[in-house]
C-alpha cells in the first residue's frame, strides 16, 4: 500500500486531514486546480440490468406485503477497520444484496409505503467521486484509491431500482411519519439514526422497536429458505468452483507435505479468488488431531505422511452465494485398516441422511437418521453401552459426534439462522432449499474412553444437497464420497515421484 496520504473522509463530506507522517501535508492551489480538470467523461450510458434484478423485484414485493404501511430499511454496512488505516475486505449484508443485488459497501435500501398499499423502493449509494472538491484523489475512499464506482444512474439501470445520493439519507428518514423498521448489526450510523427518528426515550418504547426490528429480519430469513431458480444456479456455481478447488488441494498435496496446512488453505484460496468473490467462510485445513477440533482455522499444522487431512471449503461466488464441501482423505492416498472403519461409519451415516432428504420430510429426518447410524456403530465397536436407543435418548454419541448434521445454505454459509423455528429447525422441508449433510466422527487426542489407536482421529464427510419436487439432488457429486472412490481419486490426481 502506497504511503501517499490516504485521509478518511466519509461519504457526506470530504475534508482534506493530512496523515500526521504522510509525505505530503499540503495541496498548493495550483495542483488542486489542474487535478479538477482535463478528465474525460465516462458514464456508462449502454447497460442493461443485472440478471437477477427481475428476482429482487419480486422479493421486495414479498416483503412490502408483509409489512403494510411501514418504512423498512436495510443497510449494505460500512467498511471495517483491521488495524489502524486498513479494512477488512467487505462483505456486504446478505439481506442487503438479497432486496438489491448490490454488493458494495456504505448503501442502504429504503421500502416507503406508497399510496397504494405497495412500497416504493429508493437504494441510497455512494455517488462518483467528486472531481471539484479533490475527494477523488484525495480521499481514502477516492476513485483513484479504490477503483471506479457506479454513479447513481447506472446503478439505477443496473439494479433496476431509483437510487439517491446516501448522504440524503438522515434527511430523507427524518422526514418520514411511517412506522420504522431497520435490519440492525450492520451499519451503526444507520442505527442511530432509526432509533433518534424514532425518538424511544422509555424502556417499553425500546423493547417496542427491538421487536420490529427483529421480526423484520426473522421475515427476511423466512423468505430466504427457498431458493429461486437463479439462486439454485448461483449456488450450483459456487459448488462446482468448490469440486475444481478440491481437486487443486490433491495435486498440491506434496508441497502441503513440504510446508504446512497453510499450502492447502492457499492452494484452495486461489481457487476461490480466481472462480468467485472469496471463500465462504474461513477454510478448515486440518491434518492428523487437528482434524478433530471442529472449526480450525490456524491451518497451522503439519500435513503428514500417514494421516488424515480433512478440508472444510467452500467458494463463494460473485454474487456472494457459497458452497459448503467437506472431504477427508489419506494424505498419502491410501487408508488404513482403522482410518477406513470410521470413514465407513461416516459414509454409512451420510448416505442414510442423504437418503432422508424429501419434500414433506422434516428437517430433523437426516439428522436423526444419520446420528442412528453412527450410534450403532459406535455401539457395535464397544465405545457405546447399548442398547441403541437409550445412546440416542440420552445423546451419548454426541460426545465423538458433536455438532448437527447440517444446516441451510444460500447467501449465509449457515443460513437462515433467524428463521422461525417452526419453519426452519420444525419445519418441512420443500423443493428449493438446500442444506449440508455432513455427518462426523471426533476422537479427542485426549479422551481415554477410546483406544490409543483411535485418539486423533476426525473424519468428516459434506455435501451440499438440493431439495426437489422428486426427492433430492446432491449437488456436490462432482467430488468422491465412499473410501474407495477416494482413493481412486486420490491416484488420479495426487502426483507420484
Amino acid at each position: 500500500m502506497s504511503d501517499q496520504q490516504r485521509p478518511g473522509d466519509r461519504a457526506d463530506a470530504f475534508v482534506f486531514t493530512p496523515r500526521k507522517n504522510g509525505q505530503s501535508q499540503s495541496v498548493s492551489d495550483e495542483l488542486a486546480t489542474w487535478m479538477s480538470t482535463g478528465w474525460a467523461d465516462t458514464e456508462l450510458r449502454d447497460l442493461d440490468p443485472i440478471e437477477q434484478a427481475p428476482h429482487t423485484a419480486r422479493r421486495r414485493a414479498v416483503l412490502s406485503a408483509a409489512f403494510p404501511g411501514e418504512r423498512l430499511v436495510v443497510p449494505a454496512g460500512q467498511l471495517v477497520t483491521r488495524s489502524n488505516d486498513t479494512e477488512y475486505p467487505f462483505r456486504a449484508a446478505t439481506d442487503y444484496v438479497y432486496l438489491s443485488g448490490d454488493t458494495a459497501d456504505g448503501g442502504c435500501l429504503v421500502l416507503t409505503p406508497d399510496a397504494d398499499g405497495g412500497h416504493e423502493a429508493l437504494l441510497y449509494l455512494k455517488p462518483r467521486s467528486d472531481r471539484e472538491n479533490g475527494e477523488f484523489w484525495l480521499g481514502q475512499y477516492g476513485e483513484l484509491w479504490t477503483g471506479r464506482r457506479n454513479s447513481l444512474q447506472e446503478a439505477s439501470v443496473l439494479f433496476g431500482v431509483p437510487t439517491a445520493d446516501v448522504r440524503t439519507l438522515p434527511e430523507d428518514l427524518r422526514a418520514g411519519t411511517a412506522t420504522l423498521r431497520v435490519v440492525r448489526g450492520h451499519d451503526e450510523e444507520v442505527d442511530a439514526l432509526v432509533d433518534e427518528v424514532r425518538g424511544d426515550t422509555g424502556t417499553e418504547a425500546r423493547a417496542k422497536s427491538a421487536r420490529l426490528d427483529e421480526e423484520l429480519r426473522v421475515e427476511l430469513d423466512d423468505h430466504r429458505l427457498v431458493k429461486d431458480e437463479w439462486e439454485v444456479a448461483q449456488l450450483q456455481r459456487a459448488v462446482d468452483a468448490t469440486v475444481r478447488g478440491f481437486n487443486d488441494v490433491v495435486a498440491a498435496l506434496p508441497q502441503a507435505q513440504d510446508t504446512s496446512e497453510r499450502f492447502v488453505e492457499g492452494t484452495f484460496f486461489l481457487r476461490a479468488r480466481v472462480e468467485g468473490n472469496d471463500v465462504g467462510y474461513g477454510t478448515i485445513a486440518a491434518s492428523g488431531a487437528n482434524a478433530t477440533t471442529l472449526h480450525w482455522t490456524r491451518n497451522d499444522g503439519p500435513v503428514r505422511e500417514g494421516d488424515l487431512l480433512l478440508l472444510d471449503a467452500g467458494v463463494e461466488t460473485t454474487t456472494l452465494y457459497t458452497a459448503d464441501v467437506t472431504r477427508t482423505m489419506p494424505v498419502s492416498g491410501t487408508f488404513t485398516e482403522l482410518q477406513r472403519k470410521v470413514y465407513d461409519l461416516v459414509y454409512a451415516a451420510q448416505e442414510a441422511g442423504i437418503a432422508a432428504v424429501a419434500p414433506g420430510r422434516s428437517f430433523g429426518d437426516f439428522h436423526k437418521a444419520s446420528q442412528r447410524v453412527l450410534a450403532e456403530g459406535l455401539v457395535e465397536w464397544g465405545l457405546l453401552e447399548g442398547p441403541v436407543e437409550r445412546v440416542l435418548e440420552l445423546g451419548l454419541q454426541r460426545r465423538y459426534t458433536l455438532h448437527g448434521t447440517g444446516h441451510m445454505l444460500g447467501l449465509d454459509v449457515h443460513d437462515c439462522a433467524a428463521a422461525r423455528q417452526e419453519a426452519h429447525l420444525y419445519g418441512e422441508l420443500e423443493p428449493g432449499m438446500v442444506l449440508t449433510v455432513e455427518p462426523g466422527l471426533y476422537f479427542q487426542p485426549d479422551d481415554l474412553t477410546v483406544p490409543g489407536e483411535l485418539r486423533g482421529t476426525g473424519v468428516r464427510i459434506e455435501d451440499d444437497v438440493l431439495v426437489t419436487e422428486e426427492g433430492r439432488t446432491v449437488m456436490s457429486a462432482g467430488l468422491p464420497r465412499s473410501s474407495a472412490e477416494v482413493e481412486a481419486w486420490l491416484a488420479e490426481r495426487l502426483p507420484r515421484s
